[in-house]
């Protein structure tokens, strides 16, 4: 099996303004800057409309690309996507064809920055303007992912600004009579000229291929993506109407239409110095894009060399920036060879028939994600109105790709053919993964993929539990069992089940049973001393948990460990049973790889083996300032809570008291119940009120 990709050598750099900029960089440029003119000319003052109709046939794919970006959040954006879902023969095709796609919108887009300086500069060369750009962003992308976010969060400020004027300004100067024949557009012209326009709103998704580098991705890549989407939408239907507006549409679609319609409209609105100023955002918009679209190119080379679809020195990461310095040069000089031998303005059109595509094969990568079943395909964002909307996009966007015309089309099939000849003489004899559809496969009675969901379970464990994920509220009231003699891994089953069975409506027998039969077939993990037998019930209302310390070891006996595969037989200290509510099976895989991050960690077998009790071995797992310990003694700090029940002690909200240990019992509290004498209370909550707390009731005796 071919290495799983190390994502996290990549440095997770990129917050959510940085995702935001990227998006949005990626899509205010030739969309708002070149196409309106052109597009008017087929739609005339219905131009708005066309803007908007497009996006909305955008939105299932952008649905598809942020749920498989937050399930799998690697680097390579829509070429990971598909190759875990279809397998990598689709994997290879999507990556090679979306690569120079990209490269041909990043040339467009240097290229296009010549359009509005010859407005004063005619005798500029832009072909070698375009090669200098394409180089120094190319040193910028050597810096690494934050130091390009930095610059595109610049370029995109100052954009953003300059449209605020632009069409502030605007609004306030439009003839309502250049939209006197607004109804009298036909639809089909509206809709054919949606699908000219759509590739204004491709960038969208570009930051979907540093996903790898994203910090908190699941809340970082939708939120910034949707925002990007609702931006462009509001810039793309203001900017338009203003256009129109001012200009008129037999001036905008003039000669088959103006190429600089920001620029003629601005110095209709405030004469020459407009014309200057929305020269500056035109040049900026071009810019951004040919930042982040060298970025996120240059992250496909390097995802599918780790995936050994390309030669291993593409993936090489430079020591100090962890940026991947071959594939950033490689993209660079294709660049700069296209701008220099294409006409990429023309060509770069071709490429957004296979974006398309990609928009397509992403939106039923979803589908097979989720008919294949994985309890490990966890997405923090889920495309809403499964499967209706999904099918509704990919029957959409395979109709608009014929609406581009058969240049188009011959592109894509001819992007596809190359990839999938790279597969079948270089990379299928290299690689032995699958994809996720194979899990479907199973279904029907033949094989299925299981690197892909340890692979899945290894990115889980990479994105650590959810904010609503009540670990600490789980350890708080779990069970402890420290044991000082040997004994077997039977009898610490029997006895964590009996402690279990209180809480779940299930026979101390029959739960037992359940464990051993899981850890006979091999479903127990196990790692470094330590083994996480795990089940999932079906109306269980919340995760139990038993944490057991074996002083003296206990010896596992597991077939077919899920963790350390190399060892047939393991000596275990340390034992988490976890039984979770069968409804929920990402949260239960969550807990399972957040217990396995903090096994990973160095020090945790120094501080497990010294720790001198139940609360202390408790504090090993939770590492965090989320929780505090407080024992109810009379004269201590804590008298004064003596006979009060829990609603009296008024704690802030986003604070609560998880579990109360009363002798050799754990009590699940509620408002009312009534502390006592040597109460051990277990506080979870903000980490400067629980500071306070601590510092108020703290004595000797609590500690």
């Amino acid at each position: 099996m071919a290495k799983t990709p190390d994502s996290s050598k990549l440095k997770k750099e990129l917050g959510l303004f940085d995702v935001y900029a990227l998006a949005t960089g990626s899509t205010l440029a030739g969309g708002f800057f070149l196409l309106p003119g052109i597009a008017a000319a087929s739609v005339g003052s219905a131009l708005p409309f066309a803007y908007l109709i497009a996006a909305l046939f955008l939105l299932p794919g952008l649905f598809a690309k942020a749920e498989l970006a937050t399930a799998m959040p690697r680097s390579g954006g829509v070429y990971f996507f598909l190759d875990r879902s279809m397998g990598p023969l689709w994997g290879t095709m999507s990556g090679f064809g979306t690569w120079f796609s990209l490269i041909l919108k990043t040339s467009f887009a240097l290229i296009g920055v010549g359009a509005y300086l010859g407005l004063f500069f005619p005798n500029l060369q832009i072909k070698t303007v375009a090669v200098g750009l394409a180089v120094i962003f190319g040193v910028i992308n050597l810096l690494g992912a934050k130091k390009t976010g930095t610059a595109q969060g610049v370029l995109v400020i100052g954009l953003l600004l300059l449209l605020a004027w632009f069409s502030g300004l605007g609004l306030f100067n439009i003839e309502a009579s250049h939209f006197s024949e607004l109804l009298a557009t036909p639809s089909g012209s509206l809709i054919s000229t949606a699908g000219l326009v759509i590739v204004s709103y491709m960038g969208l998704t570009k930051v979907a291929s540093v996903a790898g580098e994203v910090k908190n991705p699941e809340r970082n890549l939708p939120l910034g993506m949707f925002l990007a989407y609702i931006t462009a939408i509001v810039v793309y239907m203001i900017g338009t109407t203003v256009m129109v507006g001012v200009v008129g549409v037999e001036a905008l679609s003039l000669n088959g239409g103006d190429l600089t319609p920001v620029a003629t409209t601005a110095d209709l609105l405030v004469g020459n110095w407009g014309k200057i100023l929305m020269t500056i955002a035109a040049v900026l918009a071009f810019l951004s894009v040919g930042n982040s679209g060298i970025l996120s190119a240059s992250r496909y080379p390097m995802a599918m060399s780790r995936d050994r679809l390309l030669p291993d020195f593409m993936s090489r990461l430079t020591k100090k920036t962890s940026a991947p310095w071959v594939s950033v040069l490689v993209t660079t000089a294709i660049v700069v060879l296209f701008v220099t031998v294409l006409n990429p303005l023309k060509i770069a059109k071709l490429a957004s028939s296979f974006q398309l595509l990609m928009f397509t094969m992403s939106t039923i990568a979803v589908i097979v994600m989720r008919e294949a079943r994985l309890d490990s395909y966890d997405p923090g964002f889920k495309s809403p109105f499964y499967p209706w909307l999904q099918i509704v996009g990919i029957i959409a966007s395979l109709w608009l790709i014929f609406q581009m015309g058969y240049l188009s089309v011959a592109f894509t099939v001819g992007m596809l053919w190359f990839g999938a000849l790279w597969y079948r003489y270089y990379a299928s004899s290299r690689i032995e993964r699958s994809g996720a559809i194979f899990n479907i496969f199973e279904r029907l009675g033949r094989s299925s993929s299981t690197d892909l969901d340890r692979e899945l379970r290894t990115i889980l464990k990479e994105k650590g539990l959810r904010t609503d994920d009540p670990f600490d509220e789980i350890i708080a009231r779990s069970f402890v069992m420290d044991l000082d003699l040997s004994t077997t891994f039977e009898d610490v089953v029997e006895q964590a089940s009996s402690r279990l069975s209180h809480r779940i409506p299930l026979t101390s027998h029959n739960i037992a049973r359940k464990f051993l039969e899981g850890t006979r077939v091999g479903a127990t993990p196990v790692t470094k001393g330590v083994a996480l037998p795990h089940l999932s019930l079906e109306g269980l209302l919340n995760p139990e948990m038993v944490i057991v310390r074996a002083k003296s070891g206990v010896r596992l006996l597991a077939p077919d460990l899920e963790l350390s595969p190399d060892t047939p037989e393991s000596t275990v200290h340390a034992i988490f049973f976890l039984i979770s509510p069968k409804e929920d099976p990402g949260q239960h895989l969550r807990i399972l790889a957040q217990i396995a991050r903090r096994v990973d960690s160095p020090e945790f077998r120094l501080e497990w083996d010294s720790a001198s009790d139940e609360a202390e071995l408790k504090e090993v797992l939770l590492k965090e300032e989320h929780f505090l310990y407080l024992t109810i003694r009379a004269h201590s700090g804590t008298s004064e809570l003596l006979g009060k029940t829990l609603k009296e002690m008024k704690l802030p909200s986003g604070n609560l008291i998880a579990v109360i240990r009363r002798g050799d019992q754990n009590i699940i509290p509620t408002g009312d119940t009534l502390l006592t004498e040597g109460d051990r209370l277990t506080i979870l909550g903000d980490p400067v009120f629980l500071k306070v707390t601590k510092a108020k009731y703290s004595t000797a005796s609590n500690k």
